[in-house]
């Protein structure tokens, strides 16, 4: 059978990329090796996490012990597949939305592992036999898998990787966590939430150095709050059985022992079955394929999108991707590049979330800036719900006032981070917050104070006469 386009992978980039397509009345075939479709994004990574984090807090009584002085405890005896049961109900309703919408745009699917056979077909081995389908376009968007690295047992049942923590048997005591990126620091809080004692163990000296580092600290004081234990500037040297515990040795001899581990600290795209020495195309060690701006790989016919081609590896990023990759591939001519403004949310306890320059970034950079700050624990919704370690903060250029970066922390940080994203898309200034009227009372109104204390701080750099020309 032949297509305009042949896509690999049902997840973000390749059902938005399938559909992006057969919207514009391209034939669309879409291949997934998984029984499911939806990919990570809705059986083991994005959906299922943030479903159990929203349990955590439910279960766990996050805001409520602020509000009331309650502290609720979650039975340690408790059932996980009762833990994990809203969490399955998600992902069968995410998969069951990616049918429809590929159903909707009639592409077709078919299941089983493809491979190239030659630069313009694909070999898929289905339940019902080998079958062939070419293509004129292909877009790869196979995904990413987590990285299991050799000297870690992922064998024995009290030992995870970031896909499988989701299938975990009980709810633990103590729990030993490798890894402290994002995936590390979103479990390590979940779990604290659940009162298990985590100890975070991360090989850099700095948790999520790409984010404000006043909002890291903020989170890590949370997290420390809540019993998560760091160990920063530690690699792991082994890893085994000890007795009844899993025990992780460091490099500065200390030997951490718990219930279970969680190594969380890096994945790799899934290129290894196939078949691109057909195409000549070469992954990388950790199995991503080069791009260019359009998303193409060094054949012009063959798009990738998603985690495989590496960073940012988000949901929203990939699904842009996509798109953009298929607008190029068909010369439709409304979407040209995913957006320079591409936010970060991290679906901790709190959750924090971030678009544009950090105060970091920007003195990397040389621009002149100053930061406005609202806190939670002034807004009246905040005090409210109970949601009192929140935090809005501007970043503003001293130029000519525009807003150039927005990081939120506290609970609904990254749907909030939209508003400034919004008005950083348009240009706009910090005045425009000034300007704007506010629902009263919420989280939102924040900004208006974080403005406020943005310009006074803009005024007094003024009257110091340091303002950047």
């Amino acid at each position: 059978m032949r297509y305009d386009l042949v896509v690999i992978g049902s997840g973000p980039a390749g059902e938005k990329g399938a559909a992006q397509a057969a919207y514009w009345g391209k034939k669309v075939a879409l291949v997934e090796r998984a029984p499911h479709l939806g990919g990570a994004s809705a059986h083991t990574g994005t959906l299922p996490s943030k479903t159990l984090r929203e349990t955590a807090v439910y279960l766990s009584g996050y805001h409520a012990r602020e509000l009331y002085g309650l502290s609720l405890h979650v039975d340690p005896d408790v059932e996980v597949d009762a833990l994990m049961a809203r969490k399955r109900a998600i992902s069968a309703a995410a998969a069951e939305g990616v049918r429809h919408n590929l159903e909707l745009h009639k592409v077709d699917v078919f299941f089983g592992q493809a491979r190239f056979v030659d630069p313009h077909a694909v070999e898929v081995s289905t339940a019902q036999g080998p079958l062939r389908l070419e293509g004129e376009h292909f877009l790869l968007a196979p995904g990413s898998s987590p990285v299991q690295p050799a000297g870690i047992d992922f064998a024995d049942p009290d030992i995870y990787d970031s896909d499988e923590i989701l299938e975990l048997d009980r709810l633990p005591s103590t729990m030993v966590i490798l890894g402290g990126g994002v995936i590390g620091c979103e479990y390590a809080s979940m779990f604290a939430a659940l009162k298990v004692n985590v100890t975070l163990v991360e090989a850099r000296s700095e948790l999520l150095s790409f984010l404000d580092a006043e909002l890291v600290g903020d989170l890590r004081r949370a997290m420390t709050r809540q019993g998560v234990t760091f160990s920063l500037g530690q690699k792991w040297t082994q890893v085994g059985r000890q007795g009844d515990a899993i025990a992780a040795t460091l490099a500065d001899g200390t030997v951490l022992k718990a219930d279970k581990l969680l190594y969380a600290a890096g994945r790799q795209g899934n290129t290894a079955n196939l078949g691109l020495e057909a195409l000549g195309l070469s992954p990388n060690g950790r199995g991503n394929l080069e791009v260019n701006a359009h998303y193409q790989t060094a054949l012009p016919h063959v798009y990738a999108a998603g985690d495989v081609v590496g960073f940012p590896a988000l949901a929203s990023t990939s699904m842009e991707q996509g798109r953009v990759a298929m607008c190029h591939a068909f010369d439709i001519r409304y979407k040209h590049e995913v957006s320079h403004l591409l936010p970060y949310g991290i679906y901790t306890i709190p959750e924090v979330s971030g678009v544009g320059e950090t105060e970091q970034s920007a003195a990397q950079k040389g621009l002149s800036v100053v930061a406005g700050r609202a806190l939670y624990r002034d807004n009246a919704r905040g005090q409210i719900t109970g949601d009192l370690e929140g935090k809005t903060k501007l970043v503003v250029s001293t130029a000519d006032r525009k807003v150039v970066g927005v990081h939120v922390i506290g609970e609904r940080a990254s749907e909030l981070v939209h508003i400034g994203q919004a008005v950083m898309h348009a240009g706009g200034t910090v005045d425009v917050f000034i300007d704007m009227v506010f629902n009263f009372p919420t989280l939102a109104g924040s900004y208006k104070y974080a403005a406020y204390s943005a310009m006074t701080a803009l005024e007094r750099r003024q009257l110091s006469g340091t303002s950047a020309a």
